[in-house]
């Protein structure tokens, strides 16, 4: 179970850091993605962590946004920065048991790899 936490309403230039608890396995073994949706759109990709920290951005989103990890608080971060109107959105998290190295690049921005999904949290940015 995945359990996303951390929006809220920002200004534009402003700050924040979205976490994702995983309850009931252990999320060293996982690999972590977040996606993000606007009404009518479809979820698309943010960014994605591996077991073992490779990881992958989408490319509108490079140096804004940064995902990590705490595999001793099981839990995963997307921090962003420089937040713009246009990042406004619900963002999920989601996880996979992926303790491979063979799994491609295009594997972490599929929202079909991915197992266990949280439930979404609201980031608006105003103005």
């Amino acid at each position: 179970q995945l359990q996303a936490s951390g929006g809220g309403l920002v200004q534009a230039g402003d700050s924040l850091t979205l976490p994702c608890v995983l309850s009931g396995h252990t999320l060293s073994s996982f690999a972590v993605g977040w996606f993000r949706q606007t009404p009518g759109k479809e979820r698309e990709f943010v960014a994605a962590i591996t077991w073992h920290q490779r990881t992958y951005y989408s490319d509108s989103l490079v140096g804004r946004f940064t995902i990590s990890r705490d595999n001793a608080k099981n839990t995963g971060y997307l921090q962003m920065n420089s937040l713009k109107p246009e990042d406004t959105a619900v963002y999920y998290c989601a996880a996979r048991q992926a303790r491979s190295t063979s799994y491609s690049r295009s594997d972490y921005r599929r929202r079909d790899w991915y197992s266990y999904w949280g439930q979404g949290t609201q980031v608006t940015v105003s103005s």
